[in-house]
């Protein structure tokens, strides 16, 4: 059995290295970007381009020292372009399989919403079973292995919207915004660090993180806390705006990211502040609206149902 905070503060290090010299105003978006990568989930970032989506995916493959991919999804972009191919070798006399990026621990699904849904789709079996079955054979994939997937807001043109099956296989859904005004100007002053997270050196090792996420699953759960967290689904699924609430395999994200988020704060137990920091991110994006309330926010309906459910006294 790992302990509890089983590197714990090499962790901490490569979120403190990151947000002090490459990745400023950002904490909280490298911080979610963690907890899935200790909790064997993937994010999607969702936010108007030009706010540092890809440069978060890049700095944190390379602090980590993990193998990176990218896609630039597109209209034409097809389902082998991201899961490879087999292809016949004269030489051997018979079909080889090159693989695609997708087998890499990091994958980058930039623009994951301008790729048609076929091809959106070609992911769901990697994101959940961690393989990729191409002409009845079946590869694993790396471990870790996460999906990050950046997404540009559904009104712009050229977009096709993620079906609710796909948005199910992200543990966590979140933004980046807009610096503080004077942080801006300093980058507008200074320049983009793409150029500069290059010469990021890994931080960690591939044996580390697997004790980190060993160690998340060690991170005591109070019964009361799933009483919470059960309770939270229930009023989801109750909720007059909604039309399908988070389902068990949701709660069961929800839980595993509250103990991420106590490890990433030094304790080795969950509290009701963990699971509340989360709720959103995890659960916002399960919400199935009815069809008269699509316009509403998911986040702010989400914040609404949080408000209103008692927190336990652990």
């Amino acid at each position: 059995m790992s302990k509890p905070l089983e590197r714990h503060a090499e962790i901490i290090n490569v979120i403190d290295t990151l947000t002090g010299n490459y990745l400023q105003g950002k904490i909280k978006a490298l911080r979610l970007s963690m907890i899935a990568l200790l909790s064997d989930g993937h994010l999607l970032l969702e936010d108007i381009p030009g706010l540092g989506k890809t440069t978060l995916a890049l700095a944190l493959s390379h602090a980590l020292g993990l193998s990176f991919g990218r896609i630039q999804c597109t209209s034409d972009l097809l389902p082998s372009d991201i899961t490879g191919l087999s292809i016949f070798d004269r030489d051997q006399n018979n079909f080889r399989f090159i693989e695609g990026p997708i087998f890499n621990h990091i994958l980058l699904a930039d623009e994951i919403n301008r790729a048609m849904p076929k091809t959106q789709s070609a992911m769901l079996e990697a994101m959940e079973e961690r393989k990729v079955t191409v002409e009845g054979v079946s590869y694993p994939l790396p471990d870790p292995f996460m999906v990050i997937a950046t997404q540009n807001p559904t009104e712009q043109i050229g977009t096709y919207p993620l079906p609710e099956s796909q948005l199910d296989r992200f543990l966590i859904t979140s933004g980046i915004g807009y610096p503080p005004p004077e942080l801006e100007k300093q980058i507008i002053l200074n320049g983009g660090v793409r150029d500069k997270i290059l010469d990021i050196k890994p931080l960690l090792s591939l044996d580390a993180i697997h004790s980190a996420k060993r160690a998340v699953n060690d991170i005591y759960l109070d019964a009361k806390l799933v009483e919470y967290l059960f309770a939270i689904a229930e009023q989801t699924r109750a909720h007059r705006y909604i039309s399908a609430g988070i389902s068990t395999r949701g709660a069961i994200s929800m839980a595993t990211a509250a103990r991420a988020a106590a490890y990433l704060d030094g304790r080795e137990y969950v509290i009701p502040e963990d699971v509340k920091q989360i709720a959103v991110p995890v659960g916002a994006h399960r919400l199935i609206l009815h069809p008269e309330h699509q316009s509403l926010n998911k986040r702010e309906v989400m914040i609404s149902i949080l408000d209103n459910v008692k927190i336990p006294m652990v």
